[in-house]
């Protein structure tokens, strides 16, 4: 579960960081910016559903605060 989590993280960012490249590299004249942040917010999307759906499968268990 944690390499899942991992990966998904490292999809968020690189999505993050390439859209930056975007903007910086085209000057807003293009919108790959735009779809990279879509990307961004859809794999955000899908990671909490993915943790919401893995709490209750009982893949993930509620440990509190500790």
């Amino acid at each position: 579960m944690r390499y899942v989590v991992l990966i998904a993280f490292i999809l968020i960012i690189g999505s993050l960081g390439s859209a930056l490249v975007f903007l910086m590299k085209d000057k807003g004249k293009s919108d790959r910016t735009v779809k990279a942040l879509a990307l961004r917010v859809g794999f955000s999307i899908t990671l909490f559903l993915f943790i919401l759906f893995s709490y209750w499968m009982g893949w993930i268990n509620y440990t509190g605060i500790r």
